[in-house]
């Protein structure tokens, strides 16, 4: 008995040893070879960065914009027949005279007409057209953190997030679809766009006089919101109008909905893998090429195809998570930056981080699994000769 626990204590403290004399050799292997150590983390630190920041961008202006529009306080929406899914898109076709009609409706206390267009000086972005009385009827009126409302045609009310970032308060001009607007007011952000022309003002600069690109119904409780989306549709003339709640356009608002968003989520997805893909099998494949006399060596000492294959991919996952902190880091860092000098959200979430942290660890070992086992196939003699 007592030889036998001698036993198994010696081949227990083998087996440690064993571990440890790898351990160690990855680890010199990595340090012989700095460079290519280190652009192999930075390859797969790219993989990281490129799925945390366009993902988390793309999720983070989807949440943003489901937030500020929900914050409009309204209860039913009703855009033009055959309208983008994203309020803002559709251009101005609705007579506004509708708004009349839809008032009139049981159930409806209030009803914002809103032009919408969108811009692309410096920024993707959506102007708001406002008549701000029934505007604010919505939710309340803006709470104003610096001026006052319009006082004229040439006005323009900024959020406090556009604000901040781009350094502009009350009284300075801006280029708003190539004209020149004085900041009369800046407001708390979340209720709707982020910058509100008078509707009259952006109607006249679009060419859409009397027209209006969404209403926005307020009702006497949210309760009647389906009541009056069949009242609506039952209108003469209304019955192909995309009338929602607000509570059912909230949720579609998610990337399965949105036009192609999925589609270029996993494209992005996809771009990351091949990126880590290639950089690991390269490397991977060159180290194994440099190394055939040391594997030579381990297969001739006895080392065993999967003790070969082992040491690889061991090599090829310390990379890899090596590629992943710095990743997440340069991600949360970036977060940060785009926060401060732009009104684009970026989400990181602890999901996506977990997701990416698998596509990466996927991505290296798929590229290292070739030159692993072409290691492990290698003949000891051929290896010994090599020079």
């Amino acid at each position: 008995m007592r030889a036998q626990g001698k036993a198994q204590s010696k081949s227990g403290v083998g087996k440690s040893s064993k571990k440890h004399m790898m351990n160690r050799m990855i680890v010199s292997n990595l340090a012989h070879r700095p460079i290519r150590s280190v652009i192999s983390v930075i390859a797969i630190a790219l993989e990281v960065t490129l799925i945390l920041l366009i993902v988390g961008l793309a999720i983070g202006m989807l949440n943003d914009s489901r937030t500020r529009t929900a914050g409009i306080g309204a209860d039913v929406l009703v855009m033009p027949p055959g309208s983008s899914f994203i309020a803002g898109l559709t251009g101005a076709p609705m007579p506004i005279k509708i708004a009349d009609k839809l008032a009139s409706l049981p159930h409806v206390t209030a009803v914002a007409p809103v032009v919408t267009q969108v811009s692309a000086n410096g920024s993707l972005e959506i102007i708001a057209g406002i008549d701000l009385e029934s505007y604010q009827k919505m939710s309340g009126p803006f709470r104003y953190l610096a001026g006052g409302p319009f006082r004229g045609p040439n006005d323009v009310l900024i959020d406090d997030l556009f604000a901040q970032t781009k350094h502009v308060k009350v009284g300075d001009t801006m280029e708003i679809l190539n004209n020149s607007f004085r900041v009369a007011g800046i407001v708390a952000r979340g209720k709707g766009g982020r910058k509100f022309l008078q509707i009259t003002t952006l109607q006249d600069l679009i060419g859409a006089q009397g027209k209006a690109t969404i209403f926005y119904l307020k009702l006497d409780s949210p309760a009647n919101a389906e009541a009056v989306v069949k009242e609506i549709k039952a209108v003469p003339g209304m019955e192909k109008h995309l009338v929602t709640s607000m509570a059912d356009y909230v949720s579609m608002m998610t990337p399965s909905n949105y036009p192609g968003l999925s589609t270029f989520i996993n494209v992005v997805i996809g771009i990351s893998i091949i990126i880590g893909f290639i950089v690991i099998f390269q490397s991977m494949y060159t180290a194994v090429m440099e190394r055939t006399r040391e594997i030579g060596i381990l297969k001739s000492l006895g080392a065993s195809k999967a003790y070969i294959v082992n040491v690889i991919l061991r090599e090829t996952l310390l990379l890899a998570l090596g590629g992943i902190v710095v990743g997440v880091l340069i991600s949360l860092g970036a977060r940060i930056a785009i926060h401060q000098r732009t009104t684009l959200p970026v989400i990181v979430t602890g999901g996506w981080i977990l997701r990416a942290t698998i596509i990466a660890i996927f991505g290296a070992v798929l590229g290292a699994l070739y030159p692993a086992v072409k290691a492990a196939q290698r003949d000891p003699i051929d290896a010994l000769a090599y020079e």
